[in-house]
């Protein structure tokens, strides 16, 4: 978990329009936040490193797996919020997944195979989420500047 004044200062600058965001849908993005997930499951490697924003979808995951890990760490699914900007998060590395990150993503073995392992760390959860200014427009996207705008 980041130090109180790293997210205190994480707090204080934002909404920050050269951050990009990952849009990932419940109960995913809950327990990144709660640091109980720190391996996003991807089916493509990313070079995407640093600090980045978090869009909670508007809706839910539909795996039996995300119910499970739902129920699991007791995420209550009408609690938690959809369509907003949620928080930070740094991605540290990108490589093949392994049956070995299983508790790290929070998704059975079998569900990792062919599957890329985005490292996570520091989750920083915003004080109020932020209703972005510009909706997702694929995986990447920037959620308080338009597409193609210069920093």
């Amino acid at each position: 978990m980041p130090t109180s004044a790293y997210a205190e200062v994480v707090s204080r600058t934002h909404p920050d329009k050269s951050l990009i965001a990952l849009g990932v849908r419940q109960p995913w993005i809950e327990l990144i936040l709660r640091g109980e997930k720190t391996v996003e499951v991807r089916s493509s490697h990313t070079r995407q490193r640093g600090t980045i924003y978090l869009y909670s979808s508007k809706k839910p995951a539909d795996l039996a797996a995300a119910d499970a890990a739902a129920e699991r760490h007791d995420v209550d699914m009408t609690e938690v919020p959809y369509g907003v900007v949620v928080g930070t998060i740094e991605i540290v590395d990108s490589r093949p997944c392994t049956p070995d990150d299983e508790d790290a993503s929070q998704v059975p073995a079998e569900l990792l195979e062919d599957r890329y392992a985005w490292e996570l760390a520091n989750p920083v959860r915003l004080d109020e989420p932020l209703v972005p200014r510009f909706l997702p427009y694929g995986v990447w996207f920037y959620p308080f500047r338009r597409r193609g705008t210069v920093r």
